[in-house]
């Protein structure tokens, strides 16, 4: 099957403080996006590519893209809301027969484990979503200063890349948007199709705030001194 991931990279540097788009930032001497469509390019090879970002970083995202032998890398400009971006990346290519995943752009500590991993389950049940367990504790707020707690044994935090057969998710995103969507296995459930969550990975962080970056940089340096230890080579 057709390997096809849509990257969505539209955030900006608010909560970063900075004036930069967060994936453009750098960690280890390269932007966050580099190292997010190296994860996935080291995946697979035959892996096609569409990066989902604002039409005033369209140049600094090609400019990345141009870095790599890879000639299924494309481009297109999000919208207003993920589910629009993710839709306009989704409509890029012709996607018969194929396994998409949606990922987060700022996730840059993605494995190509991870995306393997999501690719074979898709392929076998429709959906993989990736999914770690909490760790603290949860509560949940009632409104009027009162909460409850919840089992956090049953919690699970989610993740991307969220992956799923082309015949899934496609007609799921025709669905109108609805403000309860917020990520793409709320649309895929309310089109009325099961959700198969996967283990995922902690080090997968969203990178969001400068705290992010140096937990990022601190991972990717011990990944480095793993690989020279090992001589792994890609």
């Amino acid at each position: 099957m057709k390997k096809i991931a849509v990257i969505v990279a539209g955030g900006s540097g608010q909560r970063m403080g900075v004036p930069t788009p967060k994936q453009f930032l750098e960690v280890n001497g390269k932007p966050l996006l580099w190292h997010t469509i190296t994860a996935f390019l080291q995946a697979f090879a035959d892996i096609e590519l569409v990066i989902v970002l604002p039409e005033t970083h369209l140049d600094a995202g090609k400019q990345i893209a141009s870095l790599f032998s890879s000639a299924n890398i494309h481009f297109t400009i999000g919208g207003a809301t993920r589910f629009y971006s993710v839709q306009k990346g989704l409509q890029y290519l012709d996607t018969t027969n194929s396994i998409l995943f949606v990922h987060d752009g700022v996730r840059c500590l993605i494995t190509p484990d991870l995306i393997k991993r999501c690719y074979l389950q898709a392929v076998e049940k429709g959906s993989a979503i990736p999914a770690v367990a909490a760790t603290d504790s949860i509560r949940i707020d009632t409104g009027n200063e009162n909460s409850v707690v919840a089992d956090r044994n049953r919690v699970r935090i989610i993740q991307t890349p969220q992956t799923f057969k082309a015949e899934i998710l496609m007609p799921a995103f025709e669905e109108e948007y609805s403000d309860s969507f917020t990520d793409e296995a709320t649309v895929v459930e309310a089109f009325g199709e099961k959700i198969f969550l996967i283990d995922g990975e902690y080090n997968n962080l969203k990178i969001t705030r400068p705290i992010d970056l140096l937990i990022a940089e601190k991972i990717m340096e011990e990944r480095d001194l793993t690989r020279k230890d090992t001589n792994f080579t890609f």
